[in-house]
């Protein structure tokens, strides 16, 4: 079988800031992984919402540590996000099919928008919740159009780098995030809570606006029937115009896409059964890492484990510069090392330090739980390895699961298998993050020993299942996955249009 076409391609200044605007969308889901947590730690906030948690916290001294925040109620603030993200994906996926990548984004920065006002002005629980759930209608949207925006514009030697920018972008949506918390949790009179809720409508602003004046990718101006326009959008993003061999390679993909009808029956064919594998195990095993705990629940597991009010709230900005400064490391290499050398590399330092910590969190509490105190260096020894088990994440198992399922697909499903990802996604990070506060009761240092066992099982996975995807053109993606000595047997000799031009 050949080896992948190497299309002529450069990295213009209107690929990237097309890129970077775009990008701009993973900065509501990184605003909400960081604000939630905090808010959730604030006094002012539990006493209004949750004052029997807030009485278990400061009056209930027969309270283990490790269940001092366990209520059902609380937990269901933060999860009901991701419950109506997983449920408006499947929607994004027609939307985003149809009417093209920036719509499906404008309509995620909107709904985000008003999702934030309704926090911001909330009284009840009955508001806060509504609110979760029209941040999680945008999120949705968002996650699932932007990856996908991120592959089909950039260069493919150039696409993990300008891919990866979603994930820089939630990075820097959290670290923001954890400084407002920080700040506001300072303010008199109780209402900082609302200040950090409210200001959610900034990065929903940002790429709802940003989404308006993006231009649309080539590939879903041709999936559309703009032909004419398509060319042209191929020779502006390629900075060339030795563009015919990928545009047509692109007509075929797009002839092939139209003649699907019913996307969601032909993604479980046997062809697809590597991509769809990958867009099912690779969110899940993402988000039980456990990286979404340490993210939205920091200040609460930092309070849990000994630190103050303020202490719990700076940690978790610690962990957030990290998180941000780290994945500047994928940016540098993912198209250089791969995203094999990156998964396997950023595994195995997640699994040490899961050990490290819970042993260490382990041998202060025991298993009962009994109330104490940290010295500063033991507290300085947990925020250090909880910081590089965050920065092998950041430049792991954080953009990779972004950017892989992003760039697997053909054309022909490619909706579809980016709302899968996203569905998948977001089910996990709902179901862990519901029972992450009972199983923390449950678990104690027991947990960071779960997560670890499953971040060992993705790790072989990883090692046997997963092929090099660096420097392939999406068109040509399908012929990786045929070389594989497991998935090649999954994928016919003669599959449509000669297997080198399949999807784009």
């Amino acid at each position: 079988m050949a080896d992948p076409k190497d299309y002529p391609a450069k990295l213009t200044v209107f690929v990237f800031l097309a890129c970077f605007v775009a990008a701009t969308g993973g900065l509501i889901f990184g605003y909400d992984l960081g604000i939630s947590g905090g808010v959730t730690s604030m006094d002012s906030f539990l006493i209004r919402f949750f004052p029997s948690v807030y009485h278990m916290e400061k009056e209930d001294v027969s309270t283990n540590e490790y269940c001092k925040f366990n209520s059902e109620l609380l937990t269901l603030f933060t999860s009901s996000l991701y419950l109506a993200a997983l449920i408006a994906s499947f929607f994004a996926s027609t939307v985003t099919r149809v009417f093209g990548r920036k719509w499906s984004m404008f309509g995620g920065g909107i709904t985000f928008l008003v999702g934030a006002i309704v926090n911001g002005a909330a009284v009840n629980v009955f508001m806060l919740i509504l609110g979760r759930f029209l941040l999680g209608i945008g999120i949705g949207f968002a996650n699932q159009s932007v990856p996908v925006y991120l592959s089909e514009m950039a260069p493919p030697k150039l696409r993990g780098m300008l891919n990866i920018g979603f994930q820089m972008m939630i990075t820097i949506g959290i670290l923001i995030a954890n400084l407002i918390n920080y700040w506001t949790a300072l303010i008199k009179g109780g209402w900082g809570w609302r200040v950090s809720l409210g200001l959610a409508a900034v990065p929903g602003a940002i790429i709802a606006v940003g989404a308006f004046v993006l231009p649309e990718t080539p590939n879903s101006l041709l999936e559309r029937g703009h032909d004419a326009a398509a060319k042209a959008m191929l020779h502006k993003v390629r900075g060339t115009h030795r563009v015919d061999e990928e545009y047509e390679d692109l007509v075929i993909a797009s002839n092939e896409s139209k003649a699907v009808k019913h996307p969601w029956k032909n993604i479980i064919q046997r062809r697809y059964r590597p991509q769809l594998t990958m867009a099912i195990l690779i969110p899940f095993f993402q988000q039980f890492t456990g990286i979404n705990i340490i993210t939205f629940y920091a200040p609460v597991l930092f309070k849990t484990i000994g630190f103050g009010d303020q202490a719990s709230l700076m940690s978790a900005v610690i962990t957030g510069t990290v998180n941000m400064l780290a994945t500047f490391v994928s940016i540098a290499s993912v198209d250089k090392l791969g995203r094999r050398t990156l998964f396997l590399e950023g595994g195995i330092q997640m699994i040490i330090c899961q050990i490290i910590v819970g042993t260490l969190i382990g041998v202060k509490f025991g298993v009962t739980g009994a109330q104490t105190e940290f010295s500063k260096s033991y507290a300085g020894l947990v925020v250090a390895f909880i910081c590089i088990y965050v920065s092998a994440f950041a430049w792991s198992w954080g953009p990779l699961g972004w950017l892989v399922p992003s760039e697997i697909f053909p054309l022909e499903i490619r909706s579809a298998g980016q709302s899968i990802n996203v569905s998948m996604n977001m089910l996990c990070t709902f179901i862990l993050a519901q029972v992450f506060l009972n199983m923390l009761c449950h678990l104690k240092f027991g947990l960071f020993y779960f997560f670890g066992g499953f971040v060992v099982i993705m790790t072989i996975f990883i090692f046997f299942f997963f092929p090099e995807t660096k420097n392939v053109p999406i068109e040509e993606m399908v012929i990786v996955w045929k070389k594989h000595w497991f998935w090649g047997k999954f994928i016919p000799d003669e599959a449509p249009q000669a297997v080198s031009v399949i999807a784009a």
